[in-house]
């Protein structure tokens, strides 16, 4: 079974930084090596690939983000409190909303108007919902729509993203939501529904996507039907002042190559100017089969999220490792049609994908418990966006909450930051600095893969330069030795520096409803020889090092 059956078949049920590793240049006795190379900026990190992803799916929406204005929970109009105040502190650009899949199954008119007359919807999640989960998470209530959406994004101060509903709603809803969302006050019917509701002023929704996995469960469309269908949806899409709108055309999944040709040869048919009207392509891509080459079946070739051994740890990180070659690989696809490189890889879905049985919350599906081994799978991918700013315009982790990848996970009163979470506040700093060219010179760890010597990269990570402030993130994946590395700035002194780190004694470590603190950052010192900083990287780990310039 591959992803799109397993998709098909729940709805069925239902109804900054240039990298290079050059060759070791230090041994592990005499140290590794880190130059930053302040002469060579490659552009700004957007701060927008630092994004999130909501989508109705189980536990995402209802106990997660939304616990209602009558909840015993504190919450701010409905919206959990607690979540707003982790959310705060990692400064998120961007949420994603409302799919995922539940987008082209969803109606937004359903979701604004008085709350007691919102209609109840069958969600698209509902056959692989177990017998006993909460109604809300089998049919939709409709209580958290538009309005809670972009008011939880005025909480946490990120913008919108809305996906739009390519696959079941004609384009006349596609231009009605975006009047709804971006309509002066007083100038359209739906502009006073907005004002009803006590949304006077316009959302200024910026970001939309037309449609989500379209090659799948987003319409099930060829390359070519889709874009026919993309051109058709935003040709003459109405636009207001103060929200100009830039649009998100489903991509590819993972290395389909071929879908990102097709979809761009059938948008430049009708003249290359039409890709004028494409921010962004949309990649999505999951780190899912640990089978080592055994089996391409979904589920079979899952691994575990808590219970794993060190050749699944390095499995993988391997798996995660593919996303800077998909980025290269569909930039170069894109050059094809757009040399100047006016549109953006939109990677709006991304993490690792384990079986089902970790989930904290019995019944939450596909919620699963983030680990040690996912805060540096996270670091590591946060690291390669990094590594491309010119290329890589959004990012969004699936997801946010009580799901895949997730930085929190709830249950009623109950609540936590995941070691992703973690990482997500320790990279922040690197929001809107300029990414610069970095070398790391690091021995590759090597260990045993079904009898055959296996390599992997020693360390490995992004820098980007804000002001004096030089700020720079690394992982060392292996789990047992650590990596003493000295900083070179080319171009200037190191006056200072302070670390931050998270890992583990064991790479299993999680953090839980009981042990909300088990893994958690760490200052830790860091030694200057003369201008060149040192610095110990311990096994398994995620480091952060903020060095003042002179």
């Amino acid at each position: 079974m591959r992803r799109r059956e397993f998709i098909r078949n729940v709805a069925a049920t239902a109804g900054a930084l240039w990298f290079r590793t050059t060759p070791a240049a230090f041994t592990q006795t005499t140290g590794a090596g880190i130059e930053v190379i302040l002469a060579e900026p490659l552009g700004t990190i957007s701060p927008n690939i630092y994004g999130h992803f909501t989508e109705n799916l189980s536990g995402v929406i209802y106990d997660g983000v939304w616990v209602g204005e009558n909840s015993k929970i504190p919450n701010l109009g409905g919206i959990r409190k607690e979540l707003v105040e982790e959310m705060r502190k990692i400064h998120p650009p961007i949420v994603r909303f409302p799919g995922g899949c539940f987008a082209d199954s969803y109606d937004w008119r359903d979701g604004i108007g008085p709350i007691e007359k919102r209609p109840r919807r069958t969600n698209f999640w509902n056959g692989g919902e177990p017998s006993g989960a909460p109604a809300a998470h089998r049919y939709d209530p409709n209580r958290f729509g538009t309005n809670e959406f972009v008011q939880f994004c005025r909480l946490i101060g990120a913008q919108p993203y809305l996906a739009a509903n390519l696959r079941s709603l004609p384009a006349e809803q596609f231009d009605r939501w975006i009047e709804y969302c971006n309509s002066p006050a007083g100038s359209t019917t739906l502009a006073d529904e907005r004002t009803a509701a006590g949304f006077k002023d316009p959302f200024n929704v910026h970001y939309w996507g037309v449609g989500n996995e379209s090659w799948g469960c987003g319409g099930n469309f060829t390359a070519q039907e889709y874009a026919v269908e993309y051109r058709r949806f935003t040709a003459w899409a109405p636009s207001y002042p103060g929200a100009d709108l830039a649009f998100v055309a489903s991509g590819p999944n993972d290395d389909s190559y071929d879908w990102t040709r097709g979809f761009l040869e059938e948008i430049v048919r009708k003249g290359k100017s039409e890709i004028q009207g494409i921010y962004g392509l949309a990649l999505h891509y999951y780190a899912w089969n640990l089978s080592r080459g055994k089996t391409t079946d979904w589920d079979k070739g899952k691994g575990d999220a808590v219970n794993f051994d060190v050749l699944d740890w390095y499995e993988v990180l391997r798996q995660g490792d593919v996303m800077e070659s998909l980025i290269k690989g569909h930039w170069q696809v894109m050059a094809e049609f757009d040399a100047e490189h006016h549109m953006k890889l939109v990677v709006d879905e991304w993490g690792p994908w384990y079986r089902p049985g970790s989930e904290l919350t019995a019944g939450d599906q596909i919620e699963q418990l983030p680990t040690l081994r996912d805060a540096v799978f996270s670091g590591m991918t946060l690291d390669t966006f990094n590594r491309h700013p010119e290329k890589v315009g959004i990012g969004c982790c699936a997801q946010l909450i009580n799901c895949l990848n997730s930085l929190y996970l709830a249950h009623e009163d109950r609540f936590c930051v995941t070691p992703v979470g973690h990482v997500f506040a320790m990279y922040a700093a690197h929001q809107g600095g300029t990414s610069l060219r970095t070398e790391f010179s690091v021995p590759a760890l090597h260990y045993d893969r079904d009898g055959q010597t296996a390599s992997f990269w020693g360390l490995q990570g992004s820098a980007s330069l804000h002001g004096k402030e030089l700020v720079i993130t690394a992982v060392n994946p292996n789990v047992k030795e650590p990596i003493e590395a000295q900083i070179r700035v080319r171009g200037a002194q190191v006056r200072s520096g302070s670390a931050t780190v998270l890992t583990a004694s064991d790479m299993h470590a999680r953090n839980t409803f009981e042990q909300r603190q088990a893994v958690e950052p760490k200052m830790a010192s860091m030694e200057i020889k003369g201008d060149t900083p040192v610095f110990r990287f311990p096994a398994a780990s995620v480091v952060k090092l903020t060095l003042t310039l002179a």
